[in-house]
């Protein structure tokens, strides 16, 4: 409406316009009837075609169609590079369609602190309040990465990995078998073969 109003700049347009602020501030669902076409027509038909529909990928980002596959790129969130794909049409129809809202379903990027009016607002006390405890969050990396399995295990849970629950003496790696891959170390046999195999072995991978 204020694009309408900022457009046309019509005492008659500026009066409809406030009135619909005021009798719909909820807003309003549009019935436009055929009439003149503004001059500056192609700008407004783009810009109102972003809120009316979008497709889900850009026909810019189509690079290829030969009536059986379709080439496409976009870019990757894991390398933060362009990857190209190349899939049978079926499989990009496939993939494009989830993407489709049904008629009249309303789509929201951002709620809440995300949304755009709101982050604006607060953006400037987060800073602030990112800035007071970066330190210390850093520091809490830090020392956390400096600790052992053990020493994260014991702090998380009070209690120690590697000592023994019923008699309290530190217990020793015997021999790991996991079921799917069977037997894959075993201190008995490492202890038959000898003291080079021993050392050997806890070098091992």
């Amino acid at each position: 409406m204020r694009l309408v109003r900022q457009t046309l700049r019509t005492d008659a347009v500026n009066q409809l316009v406030d009135t619909c602020f005021r009798q719909y501030p909820q807003g309003l669902v549009t019935n436009v009837q055929q009439g003149a076409v503004p001059s500056q027509y192609q700008s407004l038909a783009r810009y109102v075609a972003k809120y009316v529909g979008s497709p889900p990928i850009a026909v810019r980002r189509i690079d290829r169609y030969d009536g059986y596959r379709v080439t496409y790129h976009y870019r990757s969130h894991r390398t933060e590079r362009v990857e190209y794909e190349t899939v049978d049409v079926d499989m990009f129809i496939g993939r494009m369609v989830p993407h489709t809202m049904p008629k009249g379903f309303k789509r929201m990027r951002y709620d809440g602190v995300q949304a755009t009016k709101t982050f604006a607002k607060v953006q400037g006390v987060m800073q602030a309040a990112l800035a007071k405890v970066e330190g210390g969050v850093k520091g809490a990396v830090q020392s956390s990465a400096r600790l052992t399995y053990r020493q994260r295990y014991e702090q998380r849970t009070g209690r120690d990995p590697c000592r023994c629950p019923h008699c309290g003496e530190e217990m020793q790696v015997w021999r790991i078998w996991p079921p799917t891959y069977g037997v894959i170390y075993d201190e008995g046999e490492v202890i038959k073969r000898g003291p080079s195999a021993s050392a050997a072995q806890r070098a091992g991978p």
